[in-house]
């Protein structure tokens, strides 16, 4: 079991996709994002297969919830930041995680 104070170590905030492109040179079918998580935390990119729900053209403007304390991590020649947070859908494929109504950029989930 997890305890709350580590589940609290966790920093997960709300950001706004304000780039968004395919990621053609992935192992598996991606899109390159970059999210802005408002003034603290500044812009940072990430790689997420979400192309069976999703296409770049369509994600600029959307608030999305990542995961911005873990250490950036290598996927190809691109350096991912942040873990864009999602959930399956019935068939397998990721339905990304957002607040119903627009929030401040940065805030962080309690």
């Amino acid at each position: 079991m997890l305890d709350f104070d580590t589940f609290l170590k966790t920093d997960i905030r709300v950001g706004r996709v304000i780039k968004s492109e395919p990621f053609p040179e992935a192992r598996n079918p991606a899109i390159k994002l970059w999210v802005d998580f408002g003034p603290e935390i500044g812009i940072k990119k990430s790689s997420a297969q979400i192309t069976s729900n999703y296409g770049p053209e369509n994600l600029v403007g959307q608030q999305v919830l990542g995961v911005v304390n873990f250490p950036p991590r290598q996927i190809g020649k691109f350096m991912s930041e942040f873990l864009l947070l999602g959930v399956p859908d019935e068939k397998g494929s990721i339905v990304l995680l957002k607040p119903d109504q627009d929030v401040p950029l940065g805030g962080r989930m309690h």
